[in-house]
Parts: C-alpha cells; sequence; structure tokens
C-alpha cells in the first residue's frame, strides 16, 4: 500500500457513507375542518369581492395610510424584538454550520522538527551523537465515517431547527406589523374620543352656564344644576382618562417602532376618521390556507427534526467506525524533506460496538415522545390558527352591521337632542330631557368611534392571522 491510499480511503468513505434511519415523515392530516365556518355571523364566501390572498399581499400593499407605512418601515428597521429574532435566526444558521462539517474530515496540515543529542552509552558505536529530524504531513484525526446516518441524522435535525427559527423570524415579523397597526389605530381612536371628550365638555359646559343662570333667577332648582354639574364633570374626567390613553398609545407605538419613530407620531393630530382603512382580504376557500402561517410552518419544521432525532437514537444502537489517518514525509536534513523516498503515513481505523447500554434504548423512547410531543404542537398549533381566523370572520361578518346600526342611533340622538335642547330654550320641557339626551349623544359617539376601531383593527388582525405580512419589505 502505498502513501495515497489513506486519504483514498476517506473519500471512499464519505461516498458510502449515505444511508440514514430516519423513518419516512408523512405530512399530517390537519385536525380542523376543510372548510370555514358558517352561519349568521360569517359572510358567505362566494359573495365576498375580494380579489387576493393575505400570504401573497404585501404590507405596503395591504396598507393604505401613508403615515402608518412609514411607522412600520421604521420599526421593522429598528425593533429589537424583531431584530433578536434575526440574530437567533443566524445563530441556527451557524449551529447547523457546525452540525453538518461534522460529515467531513478535518484535515489538518502539520510541520515539526527536532534536534535531540543521545548520549554514547545509548548509541551502537559508543560515540555520542545528535539526532535531527523534520516532518511534514496531512492528517485526519479521530473522523467517525457515517456508515449508519447518525450524524446526518443529527445534521437533519439542525437544518429543521435553522429552518423553524426562520419561520419563528418571519412570524414575529407579522406579529410586529399587525401589533404597529393595531396600535396606530388605537392612537387615532384615542385621539379623536379626546377631541369628541372635548367638544362634549363644551357643550355640557355651556348648558351647565345656561341652567346656573337660570337657577341664579329662580328658574331653575338647585337639583336641576346639580344634574347638569354631573355631565360636565365626567366629560372632564374623559379628557384627563383619553389624554392619558393617549399618551400610553404614543409610548407603544415608539417602542414598537424602536423610538426613531416619536418625531411622525408627535405630528400624528388626526382622529380615526382621517386614516385611510386596510384594504381587506380573503381567508380562501379551504382552511389549507393555514398550512402556510409561519408559525405552523415552524411547528412542522420541528416536528420534522423530532422525526430526524429518532434516525439518530436508532443509529447509535449500531457500531460506529472513527478513522484516523495521516500521510507526509520525514528527513534528518529539511532539504532533503520531499525526496523519493523520504514518505511516511499511518492509517488506524477504530470500531466501537454497544454491547449493553441501557441509555441508548431510552434515548430511543425519549426521541420517540419528542416527535408525539411535536405532533401534538403542531396539531394544536393549526388548532389556534383555525380559532384565530374563525373569530376574525366572525367580527368582519357582523361588525359592518353594528357600525350601521351605530351610525342610524348617533343620528337619532343627534336629533333627539338638537329638539331637546330647543324645547329646553323655549321653556317646554325641563333640563333632564336635555341632559339624557346629550349623555345618550355622547355614548352613542364614543360606541360609534369603538366599533370602528373593532371594525379596522379586524381587517388588520385578518390579514395577520392569515400569514400577511412575512415578506421582507
Amino acid at each position: 500500500m502505498d502513501g495515497k491510499n489513506p486519504l483514498l480511503l476517506v473519500f471512499a468513505a464519505v461516498l458510502f457513507a449515505g444511508c440514514t434511519m430516519i423513518p419516512k415523515y408523512t405530512r399530517p392530516e390537519a385536525p380542523v375542518p376543510a372548510d370555514w365556518p358558517s352561519g349568521p355571523a360569517y359572510k358567505e364566501i362566494s359573495s365576498t369581492p375580494y380579489t387576493s390572498l393575505a400570504a401573497e399581499l404585501q404590507w405596503r400593499e395591504f396598507f393604505a395610510d401613508e403615515r402608518l407605512k412609514k411607522i412600520i418601515e421604521t420599526a421593522l428597521n429598528n425593533n429589537r424584538d424583531l431584530r433578536l429574532a434575526a440574530l437567533n435566526v443566524e445563530r441556527a444558521r451557524a449551529i447547523y454550520g457546525i452540525q453538518r462539517a461534522e460529515l467531513f474530515p478535518a484535515i489538518n496540515a502539520t510541520g515539526s522538527g527536532s534536534k535531540e543529542r543521545v548520549a554514547g552509552e545509548y548509541t551502537n558505536n559508543g560515540d555520542p551523537m545528535t539526532v535531527t529530524r523534520y516532518g511534514a504531513a496531512l492528517s485526519v484525526i479521530s473522523w467517525e465515517i457515517d456508515f449508519f446516518g447518525r450524524l446526518r441524522s443529527l445534521s437533519e435535525r439542525a437544518l429543521e431547527e435553522f429552518l423553524a427559527t426562520e419561520q419563528v423570524r418571519r412570524s414575529a415579523q407579522i406579529i410586529l406589523v399587525s401589533e404597529v397597526a393595531t396600535t396606530y389605530l388605537s392612537l387615532a381612536a384615542d385621539r379623536e374620543n379626546l377631541k369628541l371628550a372635548e367638544a362634549t365638555f363644551e357643550t355640557q359646559k355651556a348648558s351647565y352656564d345656561l341652567i346656573k343662570r337660570r337657577y341664579e333667577v329662580g328658574l331653575a332648582s338647585e337639583l336641576d344644576l346639580k344634574r347638569a354639574q354631573t355631565p360636565v364633570d365626567t366629560a372632564r374626567g374623559d379628557m384627563a382618562r383619553f389624554t392619558q390613553r393617549v399618551a400610553q398609545d404614543e409610548n407603544a407605538l415608539n417602542l414598537l417602532a424602536g423610538y426613531p419613530a416619536s418625531e411622525p407620531i408627535k405630528r400624528l393630530s388626526l382622529g380615526l376618521s382621517d386614516v385611510l382603512p386596510p384594504k381587506e382580504v380573503a381567508a380562501g376557500l379551504s382552511s389549507e390556507v393555514l398550512l402556510r402561517r409561519p408559525d405552523v410552518m415552524a411547528a412542522e419544521n420541528l416536528l420534522k427534526a423530532a422525526n430526524a432525532n429518532i434516525g439518530a437514537a436508532r443509529a447509535a444502537l449500531f457500531p460506529r467506525i472513527a478513522l484516523t489517518t495521516s500521510t507526509g514525509t520525514v528527513s534528518s536534513e529539511l532539504s532533503g524533506l520531499f525526496k523519493s523516498g523520504s514518505e511516511t503515513w499511518s492509517f488506524a481505523p477504530q470500531i466501537l460496538m454497544p454491547i449493553f447500554d441501557a441509555r441508548l434504548w431510552s434515548a430511543l423512547d425519549a426521541s420517540k415522545t419528542e416527535k408525539e410531543i411535536a405532533l401534538v404542537q403542531y396539531e394544536r398549533a393549526i388548532q389556534t390558527a383555525f380559532r384565530e381566523v374563525a373569530d376574525t370572520l366572525a367580527v368582519q361578518g357582523t361588525v359592518d352591521q353594528q357600525v350601521a346600526a351605530q351610525q342610524s342611533l348617533v343620528d337619532a340622538s343627534t336629533q333627539s337632542y338638537s329638539l331637546s335642547n330647543a324645547r329646553y330654550v323655549k321653556g317646554i320641557d325641563n333640563s333632564l330631557s336635555v341632559l339624557d339626551a346629550q349623555r345618550s349623544l355622547y355614548a352613542a359617539q364614543q360606541g360609534l368611534v369603538a366599533l370602528r376601531l373593532t371594525k379596522f383593527s379586524n381587517q388588520a388582525r385578518l390579514y395577520a392571522v392569515l400569514g400577511g405580512g412575512a415578506d421582507n419589505f
């Protein structure tokens, strides 16, 4: 055998070590109905005027409000949670690279030189001598030849875990986009409520002042005056409450955006009625679209990783073959290091055969149980996704009717207040009817703002729960 044979054996081992003991993976059946829920709370799918699915619609196309787009873009650039998710992806990619590298031999180049004086009593002729030795070699140290696929199974597991981490990052982006949109809409709604409270306070203060003047001249009772003071104090308290909520909404939006968005947020003095609503999206004809959600895909990647780990546990029950080999040249003179006849090589295979190790069988049982756990988590992810979509579809199917009814109530309350106030000014009616009309109108206006916020927020949520917003900007 010449000096090249050990390395030839290394490459031959790489070619033949290709089998694994990973069980065949089959995607489990989704534990949810194939069709979305139907009934009075849901719109008929055939009658919806949608043109695109959420996962196919980029967030820049879905959101129509330009101010919101700028804040989302800032958040995607600066949000620390999303940045942490991206770093976790990079770490998982590196771990996968390390695990995959175990499949290949680590080849080291070494050079050495030594000079040693040997005493005369240890030499053949009895004279002391100096021994000089130079060497250069390529070596493979304890490389495991993966005949039974243990390392390949571990590499497959690391790959699926890396892919799951990438899906977690995409899911984090969806959540971030959705939270920015929801917080933005809440801020606009609270600012509109603040303006409404301020306007109501001025109106009720004017009514109070009128009743107070009538009280001072004996045309109104003290009871009328105290009744008029109640809605004034209520509106004053609402002004303080909504001022606080606006500040908290700004803080939340700044945190999501990473704080560079402070200036555009402070310049945002518009109410919800000035915000362009998001587009409406389709849920699709089948719940199969849920399989494209990043969190569901991440759960499936982890299921595949657990399946691959079974292959590694099985392979651990079989012999392991490790190889240590080197080839090089030695000489007593540096100039003769690479001359003919100076070649040297070594070849030292080692086989490890497990005879009895109960831990290996327990590890195999544990890997099978881990797969069952991953399967349950995958099924739970699908069921949770189905429930989230169904809930948003229920809101979508009923919120328009609620908004229309509330708008009609606001219109009726406005007319009622106008008529009551006119009758009171003319002395036909008492102040109690005016105060009741004011309270009813104020409550109806607040309810309308809340329902319009629900409608817009639900559109953004439906986009998110269907997997929209995961695209890179």
